[in-house]
């Protein structure tokens, strides 16, 4: 049994602290609001700070919104590294710039702590049901001591490379999800707008060559208008900003990148950031006048 901190338990957070109480482990708990009740009658112990949460375990992880959060909870005042000592790690979970994660290992490394970024894709869904695909940068020994527990969240776990790459796969993988929604949006859009059934279409098309998780899932949301939030837009913004800047620091073109991020940024301008980012169809559907379906 391992003691193990857990600091942002939110959507995605709660249900993967869940998974690794379930697995057996001592789990400290710190919340910017409340611990969940769910968490609690689990057996997880509440911590009044990162700091707190830190001191008591071997190994923690952060599961938050922004860089900006994921800073403020290891270095801001009573954060986590103030309570490190030599030897635990420190595993960022949330997705977040590729070169301040690079800082913040160093800084972590520089106390005698070690550092993992490793982002995930799965939503709440996979969160839940502990088959998150789970993207590592890092040492290959810190990344096989934290193995064990990495099994009680996900299923596809990979050691990238060196501390950042973790982050810069997500980023990777941000950019393929939010074009293939937008490709599916597309898609269904002319097809309802041309007459067809797009849930027809949707099943035809699950048996070719276009198919794909987000035509299956997302294609669903679509067609059902249901955009309670696996994953919100406003944080796939988040994410395509980090793709966006990568892009311009390289010198590299991503213009479909930039068209599925300001599709994003209409959506949220209408107020709805914190629906699934599914729901960038709606922007679609606003320009065209049409949409893919009434329920």
């Amino acid at each position: 049994m391992a003691k193990v901190g857990f600091i942002g338990p939110g959507i995605m957070g709660a249900p993967m602290a869940a998974n690794l109480l379930r697995g057996g482990h001592q789990l400290f708990v710190n919340a910017r609001r409340s611990v969940p009740a769910a968490l609690l009658e689990a057996g997880a112990r509440p911590c009044a700070s990162p700091k707190e949460a830190a001191q008591q375990a071997d190994f923690v992880f952060l599961m938050v919104p922004d860089t900006p959060d994921v800073e403020q909870v290891l270095f801001g005042e009573n954060g986590v590294a103030s309570g490190l000592g030599r030897g635990q790690v420190v595993i960022d979970m949330s997705s977040i710039s590729p070169i301040a994660t690079r800082e913040f290992a160093a800084k972590i490394n520089a106390l005698g702590s070690k550092y993992l970024d490793a982002p995930v894709s799965g939503g709440e869904v996979g969160a839940k049901a502990g088959t998150l695909t789970i993207m590592v940068g890092g040492p290959a020994e810190t990344f096989e001591a934290v193995k064990p527990l990495f099994d009680l969240m996900g299923k596809n776990i990979t050691l990238v490379g060196e501390n950042g790459d973790g982050q810069t796969t997500k980023v990777a993988n941000q950019i393929i999800v939010a074009l293939n929604i937008e490709a599916v949006a597309e898609a269904l859009l002319f097809a309802s707008k041309a007459g067809a059934d797009p849930a027809r279409v949707r099943q035809a098309l699950m048996g070719g060559f276009a198919a794909s998780r987000i035509l299956e899932v997302h294609g669903e949301r679509m067609i059902k208008r249901t955009f309670d939030p696996g994953f919100r837009i406003e944080l796939h913004q988040k994410d395509l900003n980090l793709a966006l800047q990568g892009a311009r620091a390289l010198g590299v073109a991503l213009p479909h990148t930039a068209s599925a991020q300001q599709l994003m940024n209409a959506c949220a301008a209408q107020g709805q950031g914190k629906l699934d980012h599914s729901a960038l169809c709606q922007a679609l559907e606003l320009m065209s006048d049409h949409k893919i379906a009434d329920q």
